[in-house]
């Protein structure tokens, strides 16, 4: 269980965060068609990321039964993404937006609105809470995305970095979602005075289960 800003939700292992009061299901940076737009500049890669991550947000709606999703930003990778879609993802797609109710904010890699199933927004209050893509300071109960938060641990003699969320109880930022993404070690500068350091919590990705991590055992890199 991570506890934020006095409401309860429950990590899961994909990267996505389970709001169980409101049966939503929150994700941030799926970064849909991020390969193909690879392959737009020339860099030839599987285009396979979008179906992986699709499965994976089934799964996890399945799971919790959620009944909302709420995707916190460069859902796509492109502004034109969207448009992309091969007809089997586009299918999928949209059997997910008849699924549950999705509401997409805009994220800088796709700041304008899409045709999809679903609402579009800029940004979102629910619940005392504000959901949107980039971290800000100053804004109590804050989730946002965008930063691919990264924990880098040593301990027992091994070396383990992987996605995480991380909050300090004012600010909470999820791991990002997508198959292709990368991630961002937190103790790098574009982290430096988002977070206050003495009340950070940190939770860790593990294939199976979530772990929650002293910031003690924290290390660059």
């Amino acid at each position: 269980m991570l506890r934020f800003a006095g409401h309860n939700f429950e990590p899961l292992p994909s990267g996505a965060l389970y709001w169980r009061a409101e049966a939503t299901l929150l994700v941030a940076d799926l970064h849909l068609e991020k390969m193909s737009s690879f392959a737009r500049a020339g860099q030839l890669l599987p285009p396979y990321d979008t179906g992986l991550t699709l499965r994976r947000l089934e799964a996890d709606l399945r799971r919790t039964g959620a009944q909302r999703l709420i995707s916190l930003g460069d859902s796509f990778h492109r502004v034109d993404a969207s448009s992309q879609l091969t007809n089997s993802d586009r299918m999928h797609l949209d059997a997910l937006t008849d699924l549950v109710d999705f509401t997409w904010l805009s994220g800088n890699h796709d700041p304008a609105p899409h045709a999809l199933g679903g609402i579009c927004l800029p940004s979102l209050e629910l619940a005392g809470l504000t959901l949107c893509h980039e971290p800000q300071r100053g804004i109590s109960g804050l989730i946002s995305g965008h930063l691919h938060p990264a924990a880098h641990i040593f301990m027992a003699g091994r070396s383990t970095r992987r996605p995480c969320f991380v909050h300090d109880n004012r600010l909470l930022i999820l791991p990002a979602y997508g198959s292709s993404t990368g991630s961002i070690n937190i103790l790098s500068p574009p982290f430096i005075g988002l977070l206050n350091w003495p009340s950070l919590e940190v939770t860790m990705l593990g294939k199976d289960r979530t772990y929650p991590i002293s910031p003690k055992r924290l290390v660059r890199g």
